[in-house]
């Protein structure tokens, strides 16, 4: 495997934004608590990218390709020109067998679409097809587009955006008439139906600080529930949301809702660290041993079967009116 100088030296022109050149402002990364963190607009995400914070994002793809049975999308997107993934962190989709794939396979799926990918850090692969262009780009910035797209999509960015109405303005304008606006979310809460996770155990006192953190930054963690409202409030018509069920620990006797419980499983025991670190000793003002004693203690409330915990995955689309 090579190793992250080596990645970070192969980067070319095809993550190269109209506005921002790969220079050293964007790859001479920050570290702290041990982790790496982007530099261009440092701070402004709460998460790592380095390789551990990678491989965790792939795999909570490959659970939502589970969960959609291998579809790349809900919106019903036929024959577009222009494609723009906004957010998309590794570059990777997941095809119906789950075998590993990039944002590269939506440029596949239509290879007669201009594919544009962007993300604050630049740990897209270099090989991508011709019709796919990567962008260190910061889609809270105001957008220079030259044309419009056909579809426009946002997975995974709760935490990330302090201003959503004004990123959904954003597509808005710059979808073409009769185009999709698709976003992607897991809600950054555990439930229950049965009230099986105890108020003062580990998971419940860690979301609820996670919560509080991210709301002191102005980007609030847990979006899902409101992106469906905020979507039709831009403008957008015909606006459907798909809610799906994912546990958090492989407590289910469902075959399939076990097997993906497992690998949700596993990345969140990546990502309560992964979301907490930074949040946690930037904004809440916790030493790093701190946040290390209670993930102890929410890895063994994501071990427990007793707590029958769940989380949702929602996905809104709608459309620009023709």
């Amino acid at each position: 495997m090579a190793n992250e100088t080596d990645a970070d030296s192969a980067y070319g022109d095809s993550i190269i934004s109209d506005t921002t050149s790969l220079n050293s402002s964007v790859i001479n990364y920050q570290y702290e608590n041990g982790r790496r963190y982007h530099s261009y607009k440092a701070g402004k995400y709460f998460a790592p990218n380095d390789q551990q914070e990678q491989e965790r994002l792939d795999l909570l793809h490959h659970v939502q390709s589970m969960i959609l049975g291998g579809e790349l999308h809900r919106a019903p997107i036929e024959s577009p020109q222009r494609i723009l993934d906004i957010g998309t962190g590794t570059g990777i989709w997941q095809d119906l067998k789950f075998t590993k794939i990039k944002a590269i396979d939506v440029a596949d799926k239509f290879p007669e679409a201009e594919v544009i990918a962007t993300d604050l850090s630049p740990i897209q692969p270099t090989w991508v097809p011709p019709n796919l262009q990567f962008m260190v780009d910061d889609c809270e910035a105001e957008w220079t587009f030259q044309d419009k797209f056909d579809w426009i999509r946002i997975g995974n960015m709760g935490g990330s955006i302090g201003d959503w109405p004004r990123l959904f303005q954003q597509c808005l304008e710059n979808l073409k008439p009769g185009g999709w606006l698709e976003v992607m979310d897991f809600e950054a809460w555990g439930s229950t139906d049965d009230n099986s996770l105890p108020d003062d155990s580990s998971y419940n006192r860690w979301q609820h600080e996670l919560s509080n953190a991210s709301a002191l930054t102005g980007r609030v963690m847990n979006v899902g529930p409101q992106i469906k409202g905020m979507v039709v409030d831009a403008g957008f018509q015909d606006v459907n949301e798909d809610i799906y069920k994912c546990p958090l620990s492989p407590w289910p006797k469902d075959k399939r809702l076990k097997e993906i419980a497992m690998y949700m499983n596993l990345n969140l025991m990546e990502a309560a660290p992964a979301y907490s670190l930074a949040l946690f000793t930037r904004v809440l003002g916790w030493q790093k041993e701190e946040v290390e004693i209670l993930m102890g203690g929410v890895r063994a409330d994501l071990k427990n079967m007793k707590y029958h915990l769940y989380t949702k995955l929602h996905i809104v689309y709608g459309r620009k009116a023709s």
